[in-house]
């Protein structure tokens, strides 16, 4: 798969890098959203990783932003703040799911093999 993860905390970029290099998925970093929202603009993603709490951008205005195109993708949004807050701030359809920091390893590429079996995109190459 390739995957865009979009984050400021540079430990969390290499937790997931290493996670997911090491699975043969092919991985994009942004440091921000308006950094994130440009590269997904410039090539195809199958999944993307998104913070919650960001500079110049936040993960919420992204999910809008991107939420817009037509060709919509699988959308992992991560946060600090508790998934049931969460649920106040963006509509549940802007995301396919709403995962807790710091991450669980195991939790976490069980949720990458759940999406990876679920993308059609993925599925058809």
């Amino acid at each position: 798969m390739n995957i865009l993860v979009v984050d400021d905390n540079s430990a969390v970029l290499a937790q997931i890098n290493c996670l997911l290099a090491g699975r043969g998925h092919h991985v994009a970093n942004a440091k921000n959203g308006l950094d994130g929202y440009k590269k997904y603009q410039e090539q195809p993603f199958d999944l993307l990783i998104i913070d919650h709490l960001m500079p110049l951008m936040d993960g919420v205005k992204l999910l809008k932003n991107i939420s817009q195109d037509e060709h919509l993708i699988p959308i992992i949004f991560m946060t600090t703040q508790g998934r049931e807050s969460m649920k106040h701030l963006i509509e549940q359809s802007l995301c396919d799911c709403i995962l807790d920091k710091p991450i669980d390893d195991v939790k976490f590429l069980t949720l990458i093999a759940q999406l990876n079996k679920q993308n059609t995109r993925v599925a058809s190459l």
